[in-house]
């Protein structure tokens, strides 16, 4: 528990510093670790939304409201991943 500790704050640190590919390896790391802990999911999906990785996040939330069906974090997050994916949809359909 001491090491997914420090992964997880050495990835909350380096959200802090907006470096949300570095911040979302280090929770990838806790993941290993520790499959039940959400929070560190949650905290994904934010990473992966700042990198426009929207299907990540989305499926990061899904995994989140299968443990915890009333996690606000997951359906904000996610519904920020649908949004994210109709813009690229519609941007596609433009081209």
């Amino acid at each position: 528990t001491e090491k997914f500790k420090r992964l997880k704050n050495e990835g909350n640190d380096f959200v802090k510093m907006g470096e949300y590919e570095e911040a979302a390896n280090k929770y990838s790391e806790c993941m290993k670790l520790n499959t039940e802990e959400y929070t560190v999911y949650t905290n994904r999906a934010l990473c992966y939304l700042k990198l426009y990785k929207y299907e990540e996040a989305k499926q990061d939330c899904d995994h989140v409201l299968q443990i915890e069906d009333s996690n606000i974090k997951a359906f904000y997050r996610r519904a920020l991943a649908y949004k994210g994916l109709q813009v690229r949809k519609k941007n596609m359909a433009g081209i």
